[in-house]
């Protein structure tokens, strides 16, 4: 129950990893060293070769961290409808969009960067939406309501990414919604743990009554 936590947790230690080997250069200073907060992409660490034409030693550290992200969170998504009420095809549509949208990010080291976000930004959406309705039914509103500022912020990255506007503090910008959207689906995986330890319990208590 608790390797998706597992999983966020790792994912932030070997990208920290791969930020320590990178050898430098950003879009907006590509004569800078060491991987930039302020200047750099997450993305920019699952290159091939770094923004200042060295080769990105630090990439095999990305790309682990990348896979067990997604394969952390595909392990979440699918437990899900364990904790949430609704029907049945919200609760397939929210999974099967929510793993598929995670199964396309692991080709963002495939060179089709703009398209693999696209098609897993749509797929993340379609699954986020039919998510909140499940946590809405659920009783779980507060949850709901960080999801969804969750995904005005993504947003947010989408609209400056795809019109340029503010495009200085998009680096700045997706490091917020990564910790904002990571962090809030750590409070699903802590509420799925909760739920199943719940219900563990009770049958516990059944049993010895028996």
């Amino acid at each position: 129950m608790l390797l998706p936590f597992l999983g966020i947790i790792l994912f932030g230690l070997f990208y920290t990893l791969a930020a320590i080997n990178y050898p430098g250069g950003s879009w907006a200073k590509p004569e800078t060293i060491h991987f930039s907060i302020r200047h750099n992409y997450l993305c920019d660490l699952l290159d091939e070769y770094a923004v200042n034409g060295e080769l990105n030693t630090g990439r095999n550290f990305a790309k682990i961290s990348l896979g067990m992200l997604c394969g952390s969170l595909m392990l979440l998504w699918s437990m899900l409808p364990g904790i949430l009420k609704g029907n049945k095809l919200n609760h397939k549509v929210m999974v099967i969009s929510g793993i598929s949208a995670l199964g396309v990010t692991l080709f963002l080291t495939s060179g089709t960067h703009d398209l693999i976000l696209r098609i897993a930004g749509l797929l993340g959406t379609v699954a986020l939406v039919s998510s909140y309705i499940a946590l809405w039914r659920s009783g779980y509103s507060v949850l709901c309501i960080l999801g969804i500022a969750g995904l005005v912020i993504f947003g947010l990255n989408y609209y400056i990414y795809e019109t340029g506007y503010w495009r200085s503090q998009l680096p700045v910008i997706q490091k917020i919604t990564f910790v904002f959207i990571l962090g809030w689906m750590m409070l699903l995986n802590r509420e799925l743990y909760r739920k199943v330890r719940a219900s563990h319990r009770e049958e516990n208590k059944e049993q010895h009554q028996v």
